[in-house]
């Protein structure tokens, strides 16, 4: 089975659920080679439960995942905390409604829930729970204790950050930093565009439920695979992107 541990659907934070949009990426990504993704929209997006409310009433939702079309959709979400930095909880369907609905309080940059907290919930629901895009200079986690890094079930080699930084030394540090605490590192194309998927992705077993998908990457059974068309096929994600979000986006 072909994973991505990191994929949004829609445009933007600001941007409504568009469900032809939504079925236009899971075909593509369908195309590029994937079996499967973890949804993993940001929290705060706006009118979040459109997405989920889509999903139950049109596909079914089968063991830990949607069936869209015969293509895996594990219910996921993109968490931000406090201490800086963004979180993947990938869990099931009403773990992740209701952790959301426990994030109420918690969406805007000076209220953002700790890590702490957001572990508890995480470890509860018994969630899949990644660092994500651990470098990235606008939302690094390097400021975690290692207590709090040890949370994760593994760490986030991001798509966008492999083209925006030297890919090497970025594979080479986010490696250390996983090989010091003994967490595995899995693959995440952090796309909003479908131009994106492929670009990394995730070989496994297949897997039906979240407890078996979490087994899986904490039992480093996950290979990683960069796609060579990497620094092009995000380049161009990147500016589709930046031209559907000025029609797409809406104020609220």
């Amino acid at each position: 089975m072909h994973i991505d541990f990191h994929s949004h659907v829609k445009i933007s934070k600001k941007s409504a659920f568009q469900p032809d949009y939504f079925e236009q990426m899971i075909e593509e990504a369908k195309l590029n080679g994937l079996d499967a993704i973890c949804l993993t929209e940001h929290f705060n997006t706006i009118r979040f439960f459109d997405v989920y409310d889509y999903l139950d009433a049109h596909y079914r939702y089968i063991d830990d995942y949607y069936d869209v079309n015969g293509f895996k959709v594990f219910p996921g979400m993109e968490v931000d905390v406090k201490e800086g930095g963004h979180t993947l909880v990938i869990g099931q369907r009403q773990s992740i409604r209701t952790m959301r609905e426990q994030l109420n309080p918690y969406t805007t940059k000076d209220n953002f829930i700790s890590i702490d907290q957001l572990n508890e919930w995480v470890k509860v629901n018994n969630c899949l729970f990644i660092g994500a895009h651990f470098y990235r200079e606008s939302t690094p986690l390097i400021h975690l204790t290692d207590q709090q890094l040890h949370y994760f079930d593994a760490l986030d080699l991001n798509g966008k950050d492999l083209f925006s930084y030297d890919m090497t030394s970025y594979q080479e540090k986010l490696t250390e930093v996983a090989d010091r605490l003994n967490l595995p590192i899995v693959g995440g194309s952090d796309t909003h565009h479908f131009l994106q998927y492929g670009v990394i992705y995730n070989t496994l077993n297949n897997v039906v439920t979240i407890e078996a998908l979490k087994e899986a990457v904490i039992n480093h059974q996950v290979k990683v695979t960069i796609d060579p068309s990497l620094p092009v096929r995000v380049k161009g994600a990147t500016v589709a992107k930046k031209y559907l979000k000025r029609l797409v986006e809406v104020t609220v």
